[in-house]
């Protein structure tokens, strides 16, 4: 059978092209380094076109050879594929067979299977034990961190002061200016809101009552429930899940540590101690805001204004707004510290950890508000 031998552009070229009826030979000679192969690809294109139904190699004259010959080959099989060309890597060395197989073995563009439809009965089935598996795994974490507060009570605990401390001042003194600014805004706010619907009748002056019952009951508390959700329990979801991408928490497992009191219990103590006193701090500048708006826009008496405050004031709205601080900050805790935990393996998944602990947290905080509403209404507080 006559033979036809098929040369680049190069008339020297170390990459020779023979079609024996319906084979194409490739031959591979001396150095390959360097090698522009866009003109060679095109003629070995052509060549496929003209009824080639099987490829072969020859490397016996091969000598040194870089990534181009890499490219080339790829370049070719992928070529032979797409034809229906069959071929065979027999030939070549060793070194190169093993990289075309790995560069064969994934595949870049991967199908997006479509997941079969479950029917409704299965689907309610599945949310039922995903919800059932999650409620289980939060009790154990519960009670987990349950052990911690009675190990840190009998004095048997891990947990470090220093680690206490950087906590503590992350979510206090660092938190002041946020929290100030903020609860100021709420107060100065509220005090317009109610002022609209107060001059109406002429009753101005009991913007003070108003703002200081709002702020010291539940609006103080409130606002920084969620100023410190988004601002610490954020920050302690991150920190633990980078940690848990890190494989940190894995080398603190090694060591015979336990997460929850090297690395909830200083947080949570943190934030118990910090919020009451930022509840406070909230409740004074939104007094603040209020005496702002009356005084100084309202043209109220400022004693007058202070008088109405004082006397809406009283023991009971205060114990109430502290006592939902005391709460927020378990939740925020509770909460920031377990998604950080459950954290996935990859930067998405400190994302998702981090926005997680925020919504889970201020949904937790709305649900905890309305008990406690309910519960001093019910008993007349």
């Amino acid at each position: 059978m006559k033979s036809k031998t098929i040369t680049s552009s190069k008339n020297l070229s170390p990459v020779q092209i023979q079609q024996k009826g319906d084979v194409l030979l490739l031959s591979f000679n001396g150095n390959i380094i360097n090698y522009e192969s866009q003109d060679l690809l095109k003629t070995i294109q052509n060549s496929f076109s003209r009824g080639v139904n099987h490829l072969d190699f020859q490397t016996d004259f091969l000598q040194d050879w870089d990534s181009s010959l890499l490219v080339i080959l790829y370049e070719v099989l992928r070529m032979a594929k797409s034809n229906n060309i069959h071929y065979s890597l027999t030939s070549l060395p060793d070194n190169l067979q093993q990289l075309l197989n790995l560069a064969f073995a994934v595949d870049r563009k991967p199908s997006h299977s479509q997941s079969e439809k479950l029917p409704v009965i299965e689907r309610i089935g599945q949310l039922a034990m995903q919800f059932y598996g999650q409620t289980i795994s939060v009790l154990k974490y519960l009670g987990a961190v349950g052990g911690g507060v009675w190990r840190f009570l009998t004095a048997s605990s891990i947990m470090r002061k220093t680690d206490f401390l950087a906590a503590l001042e992350e979510c206090g003194p660092q938190a002041l200016a946020i929290v100030a600014l903020i609860s100021f805004l709420v107060g100065l706010i509220l005090a317009f809101v109610g002022a609209v619907q107060l001059q109406t009748f002429g009753a101005q002056i009991y913007v003070a009552s108003l703002v200081t019952i709002g702020m010291c009951r539940i609006m103080g508390a409130i606002m920084v429930g969620i100023i410190m959700a988004g601002r610490t329990g954020s920050a302690y979801a991150a920190t633990i899940g980078t940690m848990q991408v890190n494989e940190e928490l894995d080398a603190l497992q090694t060591m015979g540590l336990s997460h929850i009191d090297f690395l909830v219990m200083p947080r949570l103590f943190s934030l118990l101690i910090a919020m009451p006193i930022l509840t406070m701090l909230a409740d004074f500048m939104g007094m603040m805001g209020g005496a702002f708006v009356g005084v100084f826009l309202m043209n109220l008496p400022y004693q007058e204004y202070w008088k109405y405050a004082f006397n809406a004031f009283n023991l009971s709205n205060f114990s109430v707004g502290i006592f939902h601080g005391f709460c927020f900050g378990f939740i925020i805790a509770i909460c920031g510290c377990y998604c950080g935990l459950t954290c996935g393996r990859n930067a998405d998944s400190v994302g998702l950890a981090t926005t997680r602990s925020v919504v889970t947290a201020i949904v937790w905080m709305i649900v905890v508000t309305g008990i406690i509403t309910v519960i001093c209404q019910e008993l007349g507080i």
